[in-house]
């Protein structure tokens, strides 16, 4: 009999039934609960769904930052024969309306009072719900139901329907949605099914990153997106890894030094944030402080370079790794870390090549929700290459088209988006084939590389074919950049819009001698272009020509989900920008 979500999280639950499953802080400290008892209060809420009317594929949706009840919703929704789909708590009502009504939800579970009141706002305009769970919170609407009441709800009642639920469900079944972050349009949902999330958990965890019950991941992405789904609820199904949940992202710098994980997954963003604060700091060091780290970061790259294949460390790193790395290590958390990940979008090889030198490898992992999350992985001991996205995860394969674009094989590969046959035939073809909309190569050793998205290539008015991306990804390398669009399609040469991170804008100005302190401000400060632009001669030395940024403009305002350049993943929609930009990009030519 194939696996489901259902008989995976129940064989685990047997083999390690007091091993902890996850754990949250509650007034200050750590709190953690069994497999055995997530496992009863998984059923407990899967058995008050029924109990409130929940009807095999019907679907239900989940609003709120990451938090163990979210979780639980989400496992108690496959369980009840439901279909869970997570929506980014940045939401606007109206958006909200859009994915409540386009997979027709009968219940949602919210977080607060803040994300219940922007619900009932749009109450009328969502016909097919039929109850509203709050996590934090009450209310006299007779629609809404406490999490305490329902879970209480739960316990009580036999489990016979909940059982009868579990036994029809196929390993092919429709198990969850994943909604895209939708960059140019309204947001696809992507249809995954039981043997999709099953089997692609346990081909990652089992088969390439060989994890046990003694692995720790810490929980702090959004869980409507299915690379966090795959750390938090997924994954440490397989082998009962544990699972941290941060207080928020503000705190997760303090987080991680208490959880210590040994897994983390950061988006890139993630990584250049990391990477400006530590450069800050290290300005702060004194001058043989200063020599130490140069000298250890030269060593420490220098054996990146060489642990690609396998060679074995030299003295100088051996030292390097006592009185330098193993210090920066324990001050970011990362003491216990064996996998240190980033996934979801490109990341600069400069932001690699910063964290290789410290001797924290960033191994990248390439995919999509289209295809269950990962479609290549990179790993220690040899099976990675600095600046490429990996190998083909066991079992799938991967080629590239004729245009480049990237093409991806296997059991992972998504059953379709809902409602929408027109997109899906777009997108798997009659042979089985996930086209991407990615462009890559593949080298000799089978790494893939990816350059691009095939939407955002730029053609020059010389017919150059430029991917953004790649470009773009030079510059946010740059610890003071906070995102960076490069334009020029149909023009002589390319250019490229600004925001800076404000808070190392902030303590740069002392740097270079700058009163400029707002953001306005420090877009017009000259101190700060001539600074930038000495960066972007540097990048434009080590690119051809055709692809070299020859104007730029710092916007007074950051991007931000609120004023529209950003999705709820972090990732800028181009097309916003170029509207919103269009005479600041009409001046640059």
């Amino acid at each position: 009999m194939s696996e489901t979500v259902n008989s995976v999280f129940q064989e685990t639950v047997k083999k390690y039934p007091n091993y902890i499953a996850y754990s949250f802080k509650q007034a200050g400290e750590w709190v953690s609960r069994t497999w055995s008892e997530y496992w009863d209060e998984v059923q407990a809420i899967g058995a008050s769904l029924i109990e409130h009317g929940l009807q095999p594929s019907d679907a239900t949706t989940i609003l709120s930052l990451n938090r163990p009840e979210w979780v639980i919703a989400d496992l108690a929704s496959i369980m009840a024969g439901g279909v869970p789909a997570g929506i980014y708590p940045t939401c606007s009502a109206s958006q909200c309306e859009y994915i409540l009504n386009h997979c027709k939800a009968k219940f949602l579970f919210l977080e607060d009072q803040a994300q219940l009141d922007k619900i009932l706002s749009i109450k009328d305009l969502l016909t097919e719900l039929k109850g509203i769970v709050i996590f934090d919170g009450n209310s006299d609407d007779p629609m809404v139901h406490t999490w305490k009441d329902f879970l209480e709800k739960g316990k009580e009642l036999n489990k016979k329907k909940l059982e009868e639920r579990i036994a029809n469900q196929k390993a092919e079944d429709l198990a969850t949605l994943v909604y895209t972050s939708g960059t140019t349009a309204n947001p696809k949902a992507v249809m995954l099914s039981h043997t999709n999330l099953c089997w692609t958990a346990a081909n990652v965890i089992k088969n390439h990153m060989k994890l046990s019950s003694d692995d720790v991941f810490i929980s702090y992405l959004p869980l409507s997106h299915i690379a966090e789904q795959m750390v938090t609820i997924h994954g440490p199904l397989v082998v009962a890894c544990q699972v941290s949940f941060a207080e928020s992202i503000d705190k997760l710098p303090d987080n991680l030094r208490e959880v210590r994980p040994t897994v983390f997954l950061g988006v890139p963003r993630v990584w250049e944030k990391i990477q400006a604060k530590m450069v800050e700091k290290g300005a702060e060091a004194s001058p043989l402080k200063k020599k130490i780290a140069k000298w250890a970061k030269e060593v420490g790259l220098e054996q990146a370079k060489r642990s690609q294949y396998k060679q074995v460390p030299g003295l100088g790193y051996k030292i390097a790794k006592k009185i330098v790395y193993k210090k920066v290590r324990e001050a970011l958390g990362l003491d216990r870390c064996r996998f240190q990940i980033t996934a979801a979008a490109p990341i600069s090889k400069d932001t690699l090549n910063f964290f290789f030198s410290l001797d924290i490898p960033i191994y990248e992992i390439y995919g999509m929700s289209e295809c269950t999350g990962p479609a290549t992985i990179s790993l220690p001991d040899g099976q990675f290459r600095i600046g490429k996205a990996g190998l083909p995860i066991k079992d799938t394969e991967i080629r590239v088209a004729d245009d480049k674009e990237v093409m991806i094989k296997g059991k992972h590969v998504f059953m379709g988006y809902l409602h929408n046959p027109e997109a899906t035939k777009e997108t798997i073809d009659s042979e089985g084939w996930l086209h991407s909309g990615d462009l890559g190569s593949l080298d000799h050793e089978g790494y893939l590389t990816i350059n691009g998205r095939k939407k955002n290539l730029i053609i020059t008015a010389g017919g150059e074919n430029i991917s953004t991306e790649m470009i773009e990804s030079r510059f946010v390398s740059i610890p003071l950049v906070e995102h960076a669009v490069v334009i020029g399609d149909r023009q002589k040469y390319l250019s490229m819009l600004v925001t800076l991170d404000q808070a190392t804008a902030s303590s740069f100005s002392k740097e270079i001698g700058s009163e400029a302190k707002e953001p306005a401000q420090i877009a017009k400060c000259p101190l700060f272009n001539d600074y930038l632009k000495k960066e972007v001669e540097r990048i434009n030395e080590g690119v051809a020509r055709v692809q070299t940024v020859k104007q730029f403009k710092i916007l007074e305002t950051n991007f931000s989900e609120a004023s529209g350049e950003l999705t709820p993943t972090m990732k800028v929609k181009r097309n916003v920008v170029l509207k919103k930009y269009e005479n600041v990009i009409a001046e640059l030519y």
